[in-house]
């Protein structure tokens, strides 16, 4: 497994990470805690060291689960968590304050559940979980994101970007003290690329990749008839003619990609690291069969400058979230 510097570090994480919110059990359904513990122990046997979380992934249960799996693995891994906003809104509303969203009660005590929750005295990265830039010139969150390092309960400090909002962070990443973006970015959503990517090389700033496959609208597999379990958010992302969409889309880009890729899916997760700006990359991975495939995709490396360009051309501006 390849790796890359995180921000300005020294510090190596693996160009393929482990994106947890499926193994919370937080509307996804099907997870079972053993098979997730059995992907985890995998994923670390094959050289993933970068574990993302978030307190609201289970109400901490993901995070348990990376926690307990890390002492059985006797691995030291770089483990990752986030802070909801007070009012737990995703995206954080236009209309909300500083005060209504990260007041410094609920950065530090946010932050000492996730380490109860992981069995751990420090983060490695803690992030906002969602933002708004209007914040970005306050000295309240500043001054507890300082205390959190000078503390030693976290390494480092990042903002998890609102869906679709590539450039909302910029202002407050230009304090100095936000090491890395979490950010959607894919085939369809290729908007990092014309700001947040240049920015971030400028200023050695990591980019973690979320949602590369679509929340699985690139992996090839949704069709007219896909049917997800009852209770699973994805029902109300693919509503309506919205998998119809996906499929055309989707077919478009089998035909460009020719002999390069073996499918759509790694088609998808290559593209996401063929860019020096993407540090790694965080699908879901929810069992064993999973992660091997995901671990094989990334070991081929990145795709070839021609096929990158045709994909360019696949841009979909749209909010399946809304």
């Amino acid at each position: 497994m390849e790796n890359k510097n995180f921000a300005k570090s020294s510090e190596k994480i693996s160009r393929l990470g482990f994106g947890s919110w499926g193994i919370g059990k937080t509307f996804w359904i099907g997870a079972e805690d053993n098979e997730s513990k059995k992907a985890l122990h995998k994923a670390i046997e094959l050289g993933i060291n970068f574990f993302d979380s978030a307190l609201v992934y289970g109400n901490g249960h993901s995070e348990k689960l990376i926690g307990e799996v890390e002492k059985e693995s006797g691995k030291e891994l770089f483990i990752t968590s986030k802070i909801p906003s007070k009012k737990f809104e995703w995206p954080a509303n236009d209309k909300s304050t500083l005060e209504d969203s990260f007041p410094e009660k609920q950065i530090l005590q946010s932050t000492e559940r996730s380490l109860r929750n992981l069995n751990r005295d420090y983060l490695d990265l803690q992030q906002f979980h969602v933002w708004n830039d209007k914040w970005a010139d306050r000295d309240e969150w500043k001054e507890t994101v300082l205390k959190l390092k000078k503390d030693g309960k976290v390494k480092y400090f990042g903002i998890s970007i609102n869906d679709h909002q590539a450039e909302n962070g910029i202002k407050a990443a230009e304090s100095g003290l936000i090491d890395s973006f979490q950010v959607i970015f894919n085939i369809f959503d290729q908007s990092p690329i014309d700001k947040l990517f240049p920015f971030c090389l400028e200023n050695n700033i990591s980019i973690i990749a979320r949602v590369p496959l679509d929340e699985g609208g690139l992996t090839g597999n949704i069709t007219d008839k896909t049917e997800f379990p009852k209770g699973d958010w994805r029902n109300n992302y693919f509503k309506g003619d919205r998998k119809t969409k996906v499929r055309e889309r989707v077919k478009k880009i089998g035909s460009d990609m020719g002999t390069e890729c073996e499918s759509i899916a790694e088609c998808a997760l290559r593209f996401t690291i063929s860019f020096d700006a993407v540090t790694t990359v965080i699908p879901g991975m929810r069992n064993t069969s999973r992660v091997v495939d995901n671990v094989d995709i990334i070991n081929k490396g990145v795709l070839s400058p021609g096929l990158i360009e045709k994909l360019k051309s696949h841009k979909w501006e749209r909010n399946f979230y809304r």
